[in-house]
């Protein structure tokens, strides 16, 4: 799995991802610091890549346009910090690999991780 980190998040998640096995890029590494999410989502969508973000509007356009893809994870919580959420985060992508490979939201916070099946139905 390839996985586009969100500017909001630390370029050292790189790392964790890598050494968890994931191919991981830092946005700021391929995009300008101050590129619309919308930007980005197309990029990760064209390229195979899942974004991983703190940024809760990669939700809201996924389900405003009714995108089946790129998948997205989402950090709920404050502390968003790899040494705070690392084993955590490569827990969920395990977890839920094939959901993502398919199309998914996953959202986690410091109890759980839940995902939702892209596109987004009106049904609850």
């Amino acid at each position: 799995m390839k996985i586009v980190i969100d500017m909001n998040l630390s370029p050292q998640w790189v790392e964790v991802l890598n050494a968890a096995g994931y191919k991981s890029l830092h946005w700021s590494d391929i995009g300008a610091p101050n590129a619309p999410d919308k930007e980005i989502l197309l990029w990760a969508r064209s390229k195979g890549f899942v974004v991983f973000t703190h940024d809760l509007d990669f939700g809201a356009i996924l389900a405003a346009t009714g995108a089946d893809s790129p998948s997205v994870i989402q950090l709920r919580t404050q502390n968003v910090s790899p040494k705070h959420l690392g084993e955590l985060v490569v827990s969920a992508f395990k977890q839920f690999e094939e959901l993502l490979h398919q199309g998914a939201l996953v959202s986690i916070d410091e109890k759980r991780a839940r995902a939702r099946i892209l596109p987004f139905s009106s049904q609850p």
